[in-house]
């Protein structure tokens, strides 16, 4: 992650994964995806969920591994 890293919001990480932002919430909500509290709002830096995806973080979800790829 670099410092320049732009913070993304629940849609556009949903986006980044190609799943419905519903699947993201349920992440959170589980605790699974790394994610940063700001405010009332979830960010996200795509070079960490990236880094789980690829570690099988999201291995219940198919579609996710073929999205980010190594």
């Amino acid at each position: 992650m670099t410092e320049s890293e732009k913070w993304l919001s629940v849609e556009q990480i949903a986006e980044h994964l190609g799943v419905a932002a519903v699947t993201v919430y349920r992440w959170l909500e589980r605790e699974k995806i790394p994610a940063h509290r700001v405010g009332k709002l979830w960010k996200f830096k795509a070079t960490e969920v990236d880094r789980w995806v690829q570690k099988g973080g999201a291995e219940d979800i198919s579609t996710v591994k073929k999205a980010v790829r190594k």
